[in-house]
């Protein structure tokens, strides 16, 4: 019982300038190489797969003007960064004596972790609204998504969270304020992290009903060409396209709640109640399912996407690592792992372009 006052003491307060973060070690060495081992694998793939999106795409002039595009490149800029600093600051502090970090130093690395898993959020959400734009009013759609307009979307985004992750080094921090800290992360005043986990929950919520919005839109898109041409077989297979579109949401549901929810739910808690050993080391394997999220953002909105699959292509066919056979069938190949998101967003452009013509 002493030891356990003794760690929730040590936790909770702190001087103005330092606090003891030993208790916040919690991994054994078992663990520890786990963790290594997990971020590692983890890490370099995530860095492979993202660094190849902002290849794909700033490679090739026709895809890099087009505004869908840059908000792909934000969201693999933001996971090639977690990549890199997450990996870094999470195995330096829990295997390699992190406690010898001083605040400034823990705040910095921190503030980088913080901006990149949030701008990798604020980039999905950007891209869903995209896509929301794109369905809802596809006649308009070239007119409302600029290139300059997803510019100025990103540089606002991006300053917007940089200045949000860095407010504990600029003073927002339990020691300076001499308030009540985390027990999850050092120095991180209790209310910055009840609304960082708002700001997320916000973020995730947006998304999510962006998509939904985007699946009710695309069903009813989908049974309006039904009406009109019931017996062609090409309208059959769009017919299943809103079938499709629905699977395709759904993981990406899926994915964000599995990686995101076991982390906002222990950080909720921690808010409330006092945590013991077992459940901060729980928390600190379920904080790589942040990684893998970054790791699984390029299969699931980039490399599907028929111009990016294209470019992927092409890229081998460089390297003679696909056939000839395989490079003439690259276009045939990409249109049908094409996103089905992405599909019925060109469609009703298209189509609503037709109809003005």
């Amino acid at each position: 019982m002493s030891s356990v006052a003794n760690t929730t003491m040590s936790i909770s307060s702190c001087s103005p300038d330092s606090m003891s973060l030993e208790s916040y070690i919690v991994l054994n060495a078992s663990d520890q190489v786990a963790i290594t081992i997990l971020c590692g694998v983890t890490g370099s793939f995530c860095f492979l797969e993202n660094s190849l999106v902002l290849y794909l795409i700033f490679s090739s002039p026709k895809i890099r003007n087009k505004p869908s595009y840059l908000l792909i490149s934000s969201l693999a800029l933001a996971d090639t960064l977690a990549s890199i600093i997450f990996v870094g600051t999470f195995v330096s502090f829990h295997v390699f004596n992190g406690s010898s970090s001083t605040k400034n130093l823990f705040l910095v690395e921190l503030g980088g972790v913080t901006t990149t898993f949030t701008a990798s959020l604020g980039s999905l959400l950007l891209m869903a609204f995209d896509r929301y734009i794109c369905i809802l009013r596809p006649s308009e759609y070239k007119v409302l998504v600029t290139v300059r307009k997803a510019v100025t979307a990103l540089v606002v985004l991006w300053l917007t969270i940089l200045l949000i992750a860095f407010l504990p080094l600029l003073g927002w921090n339990c020691c300076s304020l001499n308030t009540e800290c985390s027990e999850l992360f050092p120095f991180v005043d209790i209310r910055y992290l009840s609304s960082w986990i708002a700001l997320v929950m916000m973020l995730l919520f947006s998304i999510i009903y962006a998509y939904m919005h985007v699946l009710w839109k695309a069903h009813k898109h989908v049974l309006r060409m039904e009406k009109h041409q019931p017996q062609s077989t090409q309208q059959n297979k769009k017919m299943r396209m809103d079938v499709t579109l629905a699977k395709t949401l759904v993981m990406i549901l899926v994915v964000l709640m599995v990686c995101w929810s076991p982390v906002l739910a222990l950080m909720t808690y921690s808010i409330f109640a006092k945590l013991d050993s077992c459940i901060r080391k729980v928390f600190a394997f379920c904080s790589t399912l942040c990684l893998m999220n970054s790791m699984v953002n390029p299969a699931i909105y980039a490399l599907r996407s028929r111009e990016l699959s294209s470019a992927l292509q092409r890229l081998f066919s460089c390297f003679g690592r696909i056939s000839g056979i395989a490079e003439s069938n690259a276009e045939t190949e990409s249109t049908r792992q094409s996103c089905p998101v992405e599909t019925v967003c060109d469609e009703m452009v298209s189509r609503s372009g037709e109809d003005q013509s």
